[in-house]
C-alpha cells in the first residue's frame, strides 16, 4: 500500500546585515582623509577657501561609503542619510563663513547638526580640485576637442626651495668684520649664512648671503643698519616659490585644429549634457567665426579669465560687466551656470578615487544634487 506524500512549499527570506557582511570594505576616517589629501594636495587651494575635513564625528569613525556631491543642500543631506553614507565629499564647502552658533535656525547649521547626530563626516576639496592637474578644469577642457592646455594662473609649490622667504646680500672687506657679522647673524633664529669671495674694483671682498624668514628679516636689517658700511651695500631679495607647470586656476587651451563657434557650442553642450548655454558674441564675431584658443574656468570665471587673450571664454558664471568687457575685445563668452561646469566631473572623480583608494570603500554619486538655476 502506497502512502501519499504532500510537499509543502516554504519561502525562506535571507536577511543581509551590512554590519555582519565580511566582504564590505572600509577605511578609518583619518586614513581616508590622508589619502584624499594625497590625491590632491590642499596646499593647491586658494588662501581664502575653506577646505579639508569640515565636520568630524567623534573618533574612531569608520567609512564604508563615500558620497560625492557638488553642493550639500538639505535635500542632498536627506539623500545621504537615507543611503547610510559615512562621509560626504561636498565639492563646495557648506561651511565657508564662520558659524557663531549651531542651532536649528539656518539651513547650514542644520546640516552640521544632522551630520553629527548621524555620525556623518563632511570633507570639501573645492579650489584644490580646481587647481589639480587631474581636477575639474582639466575635465572641462576635455569637451573642447583635441588640444594642449596650461593653467592660466599656475599654482606655486607649497614650500620654498631654500630656507626662508628673503635673501639679504652684502659685502665685507676685512676678516675682522666678517667674523663679527657671521657671529652676530648666527644668533638670530631662522637665518642661514653662506659666504663667497668676490673682486670689485680690483679689491678682494667677501660676499655674505643670508636666507631668512619674514620675522628674522627685521632683526637682520636692524643689525646691518648699525654699520653704514654694511647697510649701504645691502640688497634684499624676496624669494618666490617655484611655479607648478600643470597645476593652477583656469586653463588656456589651444585646439589642434580651429573649429567654428557653432561647432564649439555643440561640443560644450554635449560634454556638459545641457540643452542650452548662454552666449555673448564678441564684437565682430558670428557663429561661423573660428575658435582656436579657449580660456576656461569651471564655476565663477571673472577673476581668473580677466585679461586673458583668447577667442572664447567658457565659465559657469561671470559678472555682467566682465562679459561686456570681454565682448568689447572681440572675445565670445559662453556661460553654463556655476555648478553645471563642475557636476559632470564627479563621475570621473569617482573612478579616479576608486583606483586611488584601491576599491577599499564604496563611492556613490548624489542623485538629488543639481544647479539651483533652471530655465522656465
Amino acid at each position: 500500500m502506497l502512502s501519499s506524500v504532500r510537499l509543502i512549499r516554504r519561502t525562506v527570506r535571507l536577511v543581509h546585515s551590512p554590519v555582519c557582511n565580511p566582504s564590505r570594505s572600509f577605511m578609518d576616517l583619518k586614513v581616508l582623509v590622508s589619502s584624499l589629501n594625497d590625491f590632491a594636495s590642499l596646499s593647491l587651494a586658494e588662501s581664502w577657501d575653506n577646505v579639508g575635513l569640515l565636520v568630524e564625528p567623534s573618533p574612531p569613525h569608520t567609512v564604508h561609503t563615500l558620497f560625492l556631491t557638488i553642493d550639500l543642500t538639505e535635500q542632498v543631506m536627506e539623500e545621504a542619510l537615507q543611503k547610510k553614507v559615512d562621509l560626504i565629499l561636498s565639492y563646495h564647502p557648506p561651511i565657508f563663513r564662520p558659524l557663531k552658533h549651531i542651532t536649528w535656525k539656518t539651513w547650514k547649521e542644520r546640516l552640521v547638526i544632522r551630520a553629527l547626530e548621524n555620525r556623518v563626516g563632511i570633507y570639501s576639496p573645492h579650489t584644490a580640485y580646481d587647481a589639480s592637474p587631474q581636477g575639474v578644469n582639466s575635465w572641462l577642457a576635455k569637451g573642447l576637442g583635441v588640444c594642449t592646455s596650461r593653467p592660466i594662473h599656475p599654482s606655486k609649490a607649497p614650500t620654498y626651495p631654500t630656507v626662508g622667504t628673503h635673501r639679504v646680500e652684502f659685502s665685507v672687506n676685512s676678516t675682522e668684520d666678517l667674523d663679527k657679522v657671521i657671529s652676530a647673524v648666527k644668533e638670530i633664529a631662522d637665518v642661514s649664512v653662506t659666504s663667497f669671495s668676490t673682486r670689485t674694483d680690483d679689491e678682494e671682498q667677501t660676499r655674505i648671503s643670508l636666507n631668512c624668514s619674514q620675522e628674522a628679516l627685521m632683526q637682520v636689517v636692524a643689525f646691518l643698519s648699525q654699520s653704514r658700511q654694511f647697510y649701504q651695500k645691502t640688497e634684499i631679495l624676496s624669494l618666490e616659490k617655484p611655479l607648478l607647470l600643470h597645476a593652477g586656476m583656469g586653463r588656456l587651451c589651444t585646439l589642434d585644429e580651429s573649429v567654428s563657434l557653432a561647432t564649439m557650442i555643440e561640443r560644450i553642450k554635449r560634454h556638459l549634457k545641457l540643452p542650452h548655454v548662454r552666449l555673448a558674441l564678441g564684437v565682430g564675431r558670428t557663429l561661423e567665426s573660428p575658435v582656436k584658443v579657449v580660456a576656461l574656468c569651471a564655476g565663477s570665471g571673472s577673476k581668473v579669465l580677466q585679461g586673458t587673450e583668447a577667442d572664447l571664454y567658457l565659465a559657469g558664471e561671470m559678472s555682467h560687466h566682465d562679459v561686456l568687457d570681454a565682448a568689447s575685445q572681440g572675445i565670445t563668452v559662453i556661460l553654463c551656470e556655476h555648478s553645471n561646469t563642475e557636476r559632470g566631473f564627479l563621475s570621473d572623480l569617482r573612478d579616479m578615487l576608486r583606483a586611488h583608494l584601491e576599491n577599499k570603500i564604496d563611492i556613490i554619486l548624489s542623485e538629488a544634487d543639481r544647479d539651483p538655476l533652471c530655465v522656465v
